[in-house]
């Protein structure tokens, strides 16, 4: 295992941090939370880092094969054109994806402990298809043909770097607390706004993965 290789995954898992959802949620529970804040928060960033560590087990696991079949299967000229063409259709689609108004209650209002696990599941299930730099680092770690001792350990690191950040938010708050309140209050209403330009960032960029994989056997 090279140090090059620990570096890039660990360059992909400081871009993870970035999370617009994860950050999003974090900064909401700071600023509405009046009771146990601090076990509720950790309760939904462990339970991200719970499903994520999951998930890339299970890729981890069946990337080899599922890279081969997909190969294989994207060399067929039909295929490769139908999936050019929906490359295509995300790519334009994300300049006309409308903007969404800021929502209010957009988080459960009973914030139970057992909420905040299927709050972290759902944040899981609406970022795992975008999470670009996570399938990234699997995929050189496929490459580099780690044995589980190698890759287990470095995956779960991954996680735990993944929500530093909201961590780092909190114990900010938590040390400066009032001076910090229109920061995150600045920071709400940016993830609030932003929803949708994330979403067309995510459209164009797997819109252009799509059509450049696809290119060369067209």
């Amino acid at each position: 295992m090279s140090t090059e290789l620990l570096w890039f995954i660990g360059g992909l898992s400081l871009l993870d941090t970035l999370s617009p959802a994860t950050l999003g949620v974090t900064v909401y529970l700071i600023l509405t939370e009046k009771n146990k804040l601090g076990s509720r928060l950790i309760i939904y960033l462990f339970t991200i880092v719970g499903c994520y560590f999951g998930a890339g087990v299970a890729i981890k696991l069946g990337f080899g094969f599922l890279f081969d079949m997909f190969s294989s299967f994207i060399q067929n000229r039909v295929v490769s054109w139908i999936i050019f063409s929906i490359g295509g259709i995300l790519f334009v689609w994300s300049f006309y994806v409308p903007k969404k108004k800021q929502t209010s209650g957009v988080l459960m209002k009973g914030r139970t402990k057992s909420s905040m696990v299927m709050l972290g599941v759902t944040t899981t299930i609406v970022e795992i298809g975008t999470a670009l730099p996570y399938f990234t680092a699997i995929a050189l770690m496929t490459n580099s043909a780690l044995v589980w001792y190698e890759w287990i350990p470095i995956l779960l690191a991954y996680n735990i770097i993944m929500i530093l950040l909201p961590i780092l938010l909190y114990a900010l708050y938590i040390w400066l607390e009032t001076r910090m309140r229109k920061p995150l209050e600045y920071l709400h209403r940016y993830f609030s706004k932003s929803s949708s330009s994330v979403v067309s960032w995510v459209m164009c960029i797997v819109g252009l993965v799509l059509i450049f994989y696809s290119v060369d056997y067209l």
